[in-house]
């Protein structure tokens, strides 16, 4: 899933390529994407765009008066085509949901946006106010904000004392953008178990999570600046120390990574530097085993 370094770098790439152009073509060809209904799709047709902008894990392209909102879910992606192909993009059982265009130098350039897989999540919005996007009304902070200091991040643990780490960084409703992936970079580089309680940390731990949020977003945002949709993703892949890397060595200790998993996801920890050598049970709720 796409998370806020990625959603970064697709939206500063967006940004480049598309402010100052006018939009040119908008087919949609996965009707049940679309979740709202009050500005239509077509409107925004002829209008130039004037900003993107992201919010945690959204998309948001802003012409005059309108916003085209995308969330990719889990599947979603974003293909790039300096011309776009000529044939219009029409309803059918393929991975293409939506094809944005803006008038280019010699020709139309846009994307494609794609859902791999069966379970259809991508979502689109198309708006006059942001805040019309539930996802986005229900954001959390967000971790690279200037305002989001040690004491707010205090403040927020100690507001979610009783949820586990794991879950505190993952829902979106408390801190925006980060997710799976990330969240078991952010509580290795911390040193923490993904079940300890956001309320049971010392003031030590607190600081070391703190600056292990920011450092690893900020890394990963550093990383992703530049690069084409189509590189994004195995950067990401490739850049990863934890996540997905069961059995492997750990990078700080040697440890091999272990594994949680359920039925449709699953995420990384190292034991030695997270649990003290313990494994954690295989279950969404269990404890450290004894």
């Amino acid at each position: 899933m796409p998370e806020l370094p990625e959603v970064e770098g697709l939206r500063s790439f967006l940004a480049h390529e598309l402010v100052g152009r006018t939009v040119a073509r908008v087919e949609l060809a996965a009707f049940p994407a679309l979740k709202t209904f009050a500005v239509p799709l077509g409107s925004l047709l002829g209008q130039d765009v004037e900003r993107v902008e992201r919010h945690g894990k959204f998309l948001a392209i802003g012409v005059d008066g309108a916003w085209l909102v995308v969330h990719l879910a889990r599947a979603g992606w974003l293909r790039w085509y300096d011309e776009l192909p000529a044939a219009t993009a029409r309803p059918g059982k393929g991975p293409l949901a939506l094809r944005f265009g803006v008038e280019g130098d010699a020709g139309v350039r846009g994307f494609d946006l794609t859902e791999a897989g069966t379970q259809k999540k991508l979502a689109l919005y198309v708006v006059d106010d942001l805040a019309q996007v539930p996802g986005i009304a229900a954001l959390g902070a967000d971790p690279l904000a200037s305002d989001f200091t040690e004491a707010a991040f205090a403040a927020l643990l100690a507001e979610h004392g009783r949820t586990q780490l794991k879950g505190v960084l993952r829902d979106q409703r408390i801190l925006a953008g980060i997710g799976n992936a990330y969240s078991d970079e952010i509580l290795q580089a911390a040193r923490l178990s993904p079940y300890a309680l956001a309320g049971s940390l010392t003031a030590e731990q607190r600081a070391t999570l703190y600056a292990a949020v920011r450092a690893e977003l900020t890394a990963a945002i550093a990383r992703a600046q530049g690069l084409p949709p189509r590189d994004l993703k195995d950067d990401k892949r490739n850049s990863l120390r934890v996540h997905g890397r069961k059995g492997q060595p750990c990078p700080a200790c040697g440890t091999p990574i272990a594994e949680v998993s359920f039925a449709d996801s699953f995420w990384n920890y190292c034991p030695g530097c997270q649990t003290g050598g313990k494994l954690l049970a295989d279950r969404r709720l269990s404890r450290l085993l004894k």
